[in-house]
């Protein structure tokens, strides 16, 4: 007997293609559950995931393989009672059965067959990303401690060493006096590091009010026009019902102006290059709080893309931690103090980037 998935698949590709067979190329693991919460379908990533064939799960409850009080079984109900569809990012399932998995959920309902819910589990993708963003944040975190010691220690000396080399230069000549200057030029270049890393200190909640992000991005775009980027094409695709942004106007003014600066100078010289700046509402999607047990929704999505080389491999990693940088000249600090700014929000930051494609999404709250 053919499953309700399949029946449906067929139905919707209307092709002599196996739907069963598409969806046991998907590396996620996907399953159907019915009115009663029992397997109806399982592509074979789920069965791997559950250690069990879908012959043997088949009408089988889904709790015999994950504690009632799973954060899955309330996605699901969710989705009964209105919601078509519901992602939720970094959460635990475990049971002695599958042992222990941080995944991101994608919950459905099948319209055509009412109570019927597919489900999908996404442990190699959005979920290991958000994964890292922590990381992130936690990396931009500790230069505070850092540049509180080096305003201190660093740029009191600096202004001594400023101060004689000012001195020195008002009675000396020709190339001591070209000396003289490097040295000042220099002091100057490091207190203006510091004070860069000084930002990274303050522990102040951020003042947020409602924010009209596409005001923001319009603002970002004029001031690269005439400048990081005036050689560069934008293209805008905004979603024009996209409701307020809960943020700090000037530091998402900074925050943005930080990205496609680097699409900017990632695009270079080649003649062609673009900066997409997009927006769109990604409705069900929130995020769990290290140790806390609350849940921010994150439903407004801002991508900055660029049609670049793309980020080298060994970078990805650890492109958010401080003085990670891709350019000879480059600091490190941009991205980190974007990390620090959207995590000040809330928000979360990732990335995907392949040749000629590079694309930076920020997810942010809404506000009320």
């Amino acid at each position: 007997m053919t499953s309700v998935p399949a029946q449906l698949l067929r139905r919707v590709i209307g092709s002599s293609l196996d739907p069963a067979a598409v969806l046991n190329a998907l590396a996620e693991p996907v399953f159907c559950v019915d009115e009663r919460n029992c397997f109806l379908y399982l592509n074979l990533a789920a069965e791997q995931f559950f250690g069990s064939s879908a012959r043997s799960l088949a009408g089988r409850p889904l709790a015999d393989l994950l504690p009632e009080d799973s954060p899955v079984f309330g996605l699901i109900e969710q989705t009964r009672q209105g919601l078509q569809s519901l992602s939720e990012y970094e959460v635990v399932l475990e049971s002695p059965r599958i042992g222990t998995h941080v995944v991101s959920i994608d919950v459905s309902t099948v319209p055509e067959t009412p109570g019927t819910v597919a489900v999908a589990f996404k442990e190699r993708a959005i979920a290991r990303k958000i994964e890292h963003q922590f990381t992130h944040r936690n990396a931009a975190r500790s230069v505070t401690a850092m540049a509180a010691m080096l305003a201190h220690e660093v740029k009191n000396p600096l202004s001594g060493i400023r101060g004689a080399a000012q001195l020195l230069e008002s009675v000396v000549e020709g190339d001591d006096r070209e000396l003289t200057r490097l040295i000042t030029a220099e002091a100057d270049r490091i207190v203006a590091l510091v004070d860069r890393m000084e930002m990274f200190s303050d522990r102040r909640p951020i003042d947020r009010q409602p924010v009209n992000i596409h005001e923001v991005l319009g603002h970002v775009r004029r001031l690269a026009e005439n400048g990081v980027a005036r050689k560069v094409r934008f293209v805008e695709i905004y979603d024009p019902s996209l409701p307020l942004v809960l943020g700090n106007r000037d530091l998402l003014i900074q925050v943005f102006l930080n990205l496609v600066k680097n699409a900017a100078e990632a695009i270079g010289r080649q003649r062609d290059g673009e900066i997409q700046l997009s927006t769109r509402y990604q409705q069900g999607v929130r995020l769990a709080i290290p140790g806390g047990g609350s849940r921010v929704d994150l439903p407004l999505v801002v991508s900055v893309q660029d049609n670049g080389p793309g980020i080298p491999e060994d970078l990805r990693r650890h492109l958010f931690d401080p003085f990670v940088t891709g350019r000879p000249n480059g600091k490190g600090l941009g991205l980190a103090l974007v990390a620090k700014i959207v995590g000040d929000h809330g928000g979360v930051i990732e990335f995907d980037s392949e040749t000629n494609r590079t694309v930076f999404r920020t997810l942010l709250p809404k506000a009320d």
